[in-house]
This record gives structure tokens, sequence and C-alpha cells, in this order.
């Protein structure tokens, strides 16, 4: 009778337990995750005030960057309040619409910086590999339709891993060994099969992300082709240069993608390493891409200093 009952009651909230391990001196991670998330906040700020003021970065490579500044802000605030109220304030309850609200947006935001970082190879292939078609290939229009087209391609996919997490049936154990509400980790609990939620996850990781890293290769094969090609040396060096930033932030988004579900997949015995990689994942692009642009791009850093001047001019 006591099974029976316990099969029927559905729990109505989850506690996130924060870092697994280091429970009783985790509060100190809190001043470096709050430091990130400031410079996150005011980094891509920055960098969007700064676009929207110097008429020369009034292109579409510009207007890529400043879209990926607003996601960059959008990925940071969907976890970040939350982990430095866990740690801040030991508010660990979280309701089961408010997580699966929060597991939606994540994948949200995760794969919206995927398809911008596929519209800025394309945009980088372009004007590397076409440059006298670039004028007319990438308009302003075609910024507009391809963030359109990759806008609701990551509202609406995303739309199963929550519905599926919430069709689950959660019974007895609501503690989340995390601080945000992981797909995984909240299905895990689910006292139901959760086959259809793993099947789900994968299949989402290879059509998105999958589809956008392949191209982003494919894109950057044509550039190196294109590059090689070129007989002057100084040439070739100031075509890559405009994509090193790029790269540079690629190649840490996927990477540490790839290790997050590597360290899933293997079940490792130090539940630390997935939920610390996966916080980071969130919190750490966004206050590094408006660094690494701002060192790699001349373009940019002039106007940043121009940005500068004018506010000191004014106050």
């Amino acid at each position: 009778m006591r099974d029976s009952n316990s099969s029927k009651f559905q729990v109505s909230e989850f506690i996130l337990l924060g870092f697994p391990g280091i429970h009783s001196w985790q509060h100190w991670l809190s001043l470096p995750l709050a430091l990130l998330y400031l410079l996150a906040l005011s980094s891509n700020t920055l960098i969007l005030i700064t676009i929207n003021r110097e008429a020369a970065l009034h292109q579409p490579m510009y207007y890529y960057l400043g879209i990926l500044a607003v996601v960059d802000m959008g990925l940071a605030s969907t976890i970040m309040p939350k982990i430095l109220a866990i740690l801040w304030f030991n508010a660990k309850a979280i309701s089961l619409p408010e997580c699966f609200a929060q597991m939606y947006a994540i994948h949200c935001f995760v794969a919206m910086e995927s398809g911008i970082f596929v519209c800025m190879a394309i945009d980088r292939y372009v004007a590397i590999c076409r440059p006298l078609r670039y004028p007319s290939i990438i308009t302003e229009s075609f910024v507009v339709k391809s963030t359109v087209l990759f806008t609701l391609r990551n509202f609406l996919f995303p739309i199963s891993v929550p519905v599926l997490a919430a069709q689950r049936h959660y019974c007895s154990r609501n503690q989340i060994n995390h601080c945000l509400c992981s797909n995984l980790g909240v299905t895990s609990l689910s006292c139901d099969d959760r086959k259809i939620n793993s099947i789900n996850q994968l299949f989402l990781a290879w059509a998105v992300m999958g589809s956008d890293l392949s191209l982003i290769i494919l894109s950057y094969a044509f550039i190196l082709k294109s590059v090689l090609k070129l007989n002057s040396g100084e040439a070739a060096s100031k075509a890559l240069s405009t994509c090193t930033s790029h790269l540079i932030l690629i190649l840490f988004f996927y990477t540490v993608i790839i290790g997050i579900s590597i360290t899933h997949s293997a079940g490792m015995r130090v539940p630390l390493i997935p939920v610390l990689l996966n916080v980071l994942h969130n919190v750490i692009p966004p206050a590094l891409n408006p660094m690494v642009y701002a060192l790699k791009n001349k373009e940019l850093r002039q106007g940043f200093y121009k940005v500068f001047q004018l506010d000191i001019k004014r106050n």
C-alpha cells in the first residue's frame, strides 16, 4: 500500500543542491561567478553601444556580433541569478514550471549562439572566397532573414525537451545535484522510463549542434583552400586575421560542449566536473566573446576608443 501511495505522489518542487562534493564551501565560488556575470553584462552592453554609435561598424559582421552579444547576455542571465541565489541566500527550491522554463531557455540560447556562429562563418566565407559578390550577398536583408530563420529553429526545436521532461512522473526524489535544471539531471529523478528523453536529447544534439558544426567546418575548409591559393603571404595573413577571433570562440564553445557530453556519457565518479563545465560553459563565453573580439579586431578597438572619448567629453 505504501508503494502504491508513493507512486501516485508528485513532487511540487525541486531542490538544487549546488556544486556536488563541495557544498560546505561552495559559497566561495559566488565571488568569481558574480564577477564573470557582471563582466558578461557590461562588456556585451559596451559592444552593443559601440556598434550602435560607430557608423563604421554598421556592417553585417558587426550586426552578427551585436546579436551574439544579446544572446550571450540572455544565456548568462538564464542561470546566474538562480546560482547566485543558491550560493548567497541558500534559495535552493525551484518549482517544476520554473525548472522546465529554465531548461527550455538554456537550450534556446545555446542553440542560438551556435546558429550565430554559423552565420558568422558564412559571412567570412563569402568575404574571403567571393569578395566581389560580398556586398550583393551579405546584405542587411540577409542578416535579418538568417537571424529570423535561426531564431525560429532555436525556439521551436527545444520545445520537446521541457515538454517530455514535464511528462515524466517525479514521485519521490526531488534533490538535483546541480546548480541548474539540466535535462538529464532532472529526468534522472523520474520514477518512470526516461529513455525517450535521452533519445530526444541525442537527436537534438546531432540535428542542431552537429549540423551547425558541420557547416562551420565546411566554411572554414573552403576559406583555408582559398587562402592557400593566394600568392602573397601578407594577403593570406590579412585574410586569416579576420577569422582568428571567430575561430577562438568556436573552438572554446564546441570543445566544452563535447567535454560535457563525454563526462555525462562516461558517468564520471567526480560529478563536480560535468556540473562545473556546464556552469562555466554558460557564463565564460558571454564574458570572453567581447574581449576576444576587442583584442583581435582593429575596427572594434577603434570604435571602443571613439565611444570612450565621446563619453569623456560629455562628462
